[in-house]
């Protein structure tokens, strides 16, 4: 029986070689990976020889959208993208929202890995199956908005859909990423800069055909629920999104201050979602088939705003700010805000311009510029080895010249372009006690000493930090949509924040494995889905049952090729730690003297290895791969297997 929801057809371009082809895989590696991050750890572990330097032409790009892609099911015009980490070194796996992903499987591909590396720089032009490698010498340098808008003129269609990695990508910039119509991202990883090493500005797509679904009638019901509901199962999204976190999280010591120092911003109502609704806010924007419109979109341009006591700007006469750039979400909110000590929200939503203007992770580079501002107050940088910038906690006009210079890689910007990882390493001495990260990624803005799981799933994460393919404790502290949803495969009572118990980590392995499953298939996590939703979707779109149980096992084998490929290059136990930084309690605040210890961590951590199925160094058994199905679809592949359980 054929598999609905996809073509059959993998494309292949090779940008050294100036050519392309087609590859036919069989239906199972459709049914048990979906797409998405299992598709591309698949490709990865199969074609990526060991060890290859991320930024070198042997290097694999991969754009994978998920089986739902093209469907028209609200949440899942999303794709994936992947290759080896030029941050980490670790699998990179990234998710984006918007048009492209839909628009590209609508060309007749189900996924785009990108070999080799041009001799200039060139752009992808793919519309129906036919697939062009174009000069693109008249693209390099451009901003994002300008490349969109110059191909969708040079192709004579506006509603060509465009990803690119920036100039940040071009530079060189090791968190750069991949932006597709203009504001969306797949942002984490470094994932634009593996683009620009390949001399690949843009990818261009157009697509005009109706992807095959088995039974479109189980999709449509699917679709008419979320529409009677999510103005009430995803109320914050709907009325202010993201940003909203601020004033949330703040009061609970939970935004991230001064680098992950400090338990409070006092001044968090200048850096609010709220505040950003009551002035510079002009619209709310979506992706293709949401009805949430979760997005935000802000403009600006010479204005005073006497009447808000929080809007106070050394720029407010002297920035202006463009809304085709969309608008700033949490995290860039507090990674540029809060994490750098800067109130200024005008700066701070230039800021976030400029990381879709230029293309880069809002999160490592506002936690770069927060490390390299602690070095600066601490003493361990001086304006010798800076070229005399020297940026401090609390400067709007600092940060904004450090975005600046790192995207355009000038002077010290070359420097803070490596990750704050690397910086330590440059810096040297004492330097790396204020690091924040993970496998090399810089923490995302979620606290771990108020959401304890969550630390652990950022130490185990495969890409390094993470707070999307992790479970946030405080959506299963209390009855409510997180107890209920996963009670539809495993029922749990509600468990407090700090506790890392072996049924929280129950909890952790079912809800992890969920969210590696939405990334396969790729739906958004804002979306309020339950297991048998997407177990509904999923058999109306492939004709294949899926059961809500089943779904589990799509997550797990993401989690576990993931998992093979860190390993391979050289990755281990030891590196699934947390920074000892947000393991030590707060002095003062709702979190004083909640710690995470390493005793309970490293409990916590080797349970989960076990429901995982993997040995206590971390080391996948061959007994859970065939249990998976994988042990056939990897044969042949170099892999770190336990054997001897």
């Amino acid at each position: 029986m054929a598999v609905g929801g996809v073509w059959g057809k993998l494309l292949h371009v090779d940008l050294t070689e100036g050519r392309h082809w087609i590859e036919e895989p069989g239906d199972e590696i459709y049914l048990k990976l979906l797409g998405g991050r299992g598709l591309v750890a698949y490709l990865l572990l199969r074609d990526l020889p060991v060890g290859i330097d991320p930024l070198g032409p042997e290097n694999l790009l991969i754009f994978a959208p998920g089986i739902l892609q093209g469907s028209n099911l609200p949440g899942a015009g999303r794709h994936g993208v992947g290759a080896k980490s030029p941050l980490t070194g670790t699998i990179a796996s990234a998710e984006a929202g918007g048009w492209w992903g839909h628009e590209f499987k609508r060309t007749g591909y189900d996924a785009l890995i990108v070999h080799g590396k041009a001799e200039k720089p060139v752009y992808l032009w793919i519309k129906d199956g036919a697939v062009e490698i174009r000069d693109a010498g008249h693209l390099w340098g451009k901003d994002t908005a300008d490349v969109e808008w110059a191909l969708q003129a040079e192709l004579n269609d506006k509603r060509i859909r465009v990803a690119q990695c920036g100039i940040a990508g071009e530079n060189g910039v090791l968190f750069a990423n991949i932006v597709n119509d203009i504001n969306r991202a797949a942002g984490r990883g470094g994932l634009g800069a593996v683009m620009g090493s390949k001399n690949l500005r843009a990818i261009a797509v157009r697509g005009n055909l109706n992807i095959p679904v088995s039974e479109r009638k189980r999709v449509t019901v699917v679709s008419k629920w979320l529409g009677d509901n999510y103005k009430t199962k995803a109320a914050s999204f709907v009325a202010i999104g993201t940003p909203g976190n601020v004033n949330s999280l703040a009061p609970a010591s939970a935004l991230p201050t001064l680098n992950f120092q400090d338990p409070f911003f006092p001044q968090h109502k200048s850096i609010s979602g709220q505040l950003m609704q009551e002035t510079i806010l002009i619209g709310r924007d979506t992706c293709q088939a949401c009805p949430i419109s979760c997005k935000q979109v802000v403009e600006y341009e010479d204005k005073e705003y006497p009447e808000n006591p929080y809007l106070r700007s050394d720029f407010l006469h002297k920035l202006t700010i463009s809304k085709e750039y969309g608008g700033p979400e949490y995290e860039s909110i507090a990674a540029l805000g809060s994490a750098c000590g800067v109130d200024d929200f005008i700066a701070i939503a230039k800021a976030n311009e400029h990381t879709a203007r230029w293309a880069m992770d809002s999160i490592s580079l506002g936690m770069t510029i927060a490390f390299v501002m602690e070095c600066v107050e601490r003493g361990l940088l001086t304006a010798e080895q800076t070229g005399g910038f020297l940026p401090r906690f609390g400067s709007a006009a600092d940060m904004l010249q450090a975005v600046e210079m790192i995207a355009r890689g000038e002077g010290f910007g070359v420097q803070m372009g490596q990750g704050s990882k690397r910086l330590a390493a440059w810096i040297g001495g004492d330097a790396a006690e204020s690091l924040v990260e993970v496998k090399g990624q810089e923490l995302p803005m979620h606290e771990p000493r108020a959401k304890h799981a969550l630390g652990i799933g950022y130490a185990v994460a495969p890409v390094g930090a993470d707070h999307m393919m992790n479970m946030h404790d405080t959506g299963f502290a209390q009855p409510g949509d997180g107890i209920e949803r996963v009670a539809e495969i495993k029922r749990f009572e509600p468990m407090p924040f700090n506790y890392l118990g072996d049924e929280k980590m129950d909890l952790f392995y079912h809800e992890v494995n969920r969210k590696h499953m939405l990334d396969s298939a790729v739906i958004c996590h804002f979306l309020p889905y339950y297991p048998s939703h997407v177990a509904e979707v999923l058999s109306g779109v492939t004709g294949h049952e899926y059961t809500p149980q089943e779904l589990l096992a799509v997550g797990e084998r993401a989690q576990t090729l993931s998992r093979l490929f860190n390993l391979r290059e050289g990755f281990s136990a030891e590196d699934d730690r947390l920074p000892r930084r947000v393991m030590k309690a707060f002095v003062e605040g709702p979190l004083a003297g909640v710690e995470i210890t390493q005793e309970a961590f490293l409990h916590a951590r080797n349970h989960w290895y076990s429901l995982m199925g993997w040995t206590a160094e971390g080391v996948p058994t061959a007994e859970r791969l065939q249990t998976l199905g994988l042990s056939e679809m990897l044969e042949g592949t170099e892999l770190m297997v336990a054997t001897d359980l």
